[in-house]
């Protein structure tokens, strides 16, 4: 079973916002959700979770139109803090999650249980307004959780974190992924997609790019990236006349390049020993996220480098 979205459409006003996107979750996947701001991430979102409503096509968890799934299966991290600034963290955190179904012994075991993972139970009686942006966040997390959601969806989670908070949310993923939990996430940070997620979908102007599992997405898409260093030839001029070599980068210590897909490598030993080359370094190495991103998507629609859009006071991203 699977959370399974087909085919769907939304548009505010004359603005198409997702234009017959269609991706497959499976169960108990960590999935990466990846476009720049204003690519339709947050609307998609909305509507898996029934807060918006398509105007055509379906979205279904486990075989069951998400508009009939049960509010407490799903968790949701939203990108703007929803929290009562003023409330006190646990107070708060347990009205949460009793609208969401838990009794109040079972609210107060699980809070405690994670206020101590995320080391910060001393803030238990503090308002929220009165912690850290990374703090804040951590409280948004465990608001989006704590009722033990079988979907977690959460719109840019590492937002205000510090690499060492960072890392213990991702720890969170992880446990939670071997509990069974399916989570979706969304970020800027592509490498954290790498990390992270076997499978992830890249949407651009509310469409779906690609989509699948990211080891093959990198096999198949962008460009190897070669690095080669000549003691006894720094520049190599001759790489430029090879077809399909792009040379990034001539440094002191290395030459970067592009190499073309099923480019054989091979080619440039090859001819770097017939121009009297003295080989020190040369490796190959495979495309990241981002140069799939800029080579499917364009740089002008790297994350956080397009605004996004607005429509009816909300944020299309």
């Amino acid at each position: 079973m699977s959370l399974t979205v087909e085919h769907i459409n939304k548009t505010f006003g004359s603005f198409p916002a997702i234009t017959d996107l269609s991706m497959e979750v499976q169960e108990g996947a960590l999935f990466g959700f990846l476009g720049a701001n204003g690519a339709g991430k947050t609307t998609t979102m909305r509507m898996i979770l029934d807060l918006l409503r398509p105007d055509s096509g379906q979205i279904t968890w486990q075989g069951t139109q998400v508009q009939a799934v049960a509010r407490q299966s799903f968790g949701y991290l939203p990108e703007d803090r929803g929290l009562y600034p003023r409330m006190e963290v646990a107070a708060q955190l347990i009205f949460l999650a009793r609208l969401a179904g838990l009794s109040q012994h079972a609210a107060k075991q699980a809070l405690d249980e994670w206020l101590e993972r995320f080391q910060i139970t001393a803030y238990r009686r503090k308002k929220v307004e009165e912690l850290s942006k990374g703090n804040q966040q951590k409280v948004q997390f465990l608001a989006a959780i704590l009722h033990d959601p079988t979907l977690v969806i959460m719109d840019e989670p590492f937002s205000g974190l510090d690499p060492v908070n960072t890392t213990v949310l991702k720890a969170a993923f992880q446990e939670m992924q071997r509990q069974g939990k399916t989570i979706i996430f969304s970020t800027h940070q592509l490498e954290q997609v790498e990390e992270l997620c076997e499978d992830m979908v890249l949407i651009n102007k509310g469409q779906t790019v690609v989509q699948g599992n990211v080891r093959e997405i990198k096999r198949q898409h962008g460009r190897n990236v070669a690095r080669l260093k000549l003691d006894n030839d720094p520049t190599a001029p001759w790489l430029d006349t090879l077809a399909g070599i792009h040379v990034t980068k001539r440094r002191q210590d290395y030459i970067e390049m592009q190499l073309p897909v099923n480019f054989n490598p091979n080619l440039i030993v090859e001819t770097a020993l017939q121009h009297g080359g003295i080989i020190s370094r040369f490796e190959v190495v495979e495309p990241s996220l981002t140069d799939i991103f800029l080579e499917l998507v364009g740089p002008t629609a790297l994350p956080d480098a397009a605004p996004g859009h607005t429509a009816q006071g909300g944020k299309l991203a």
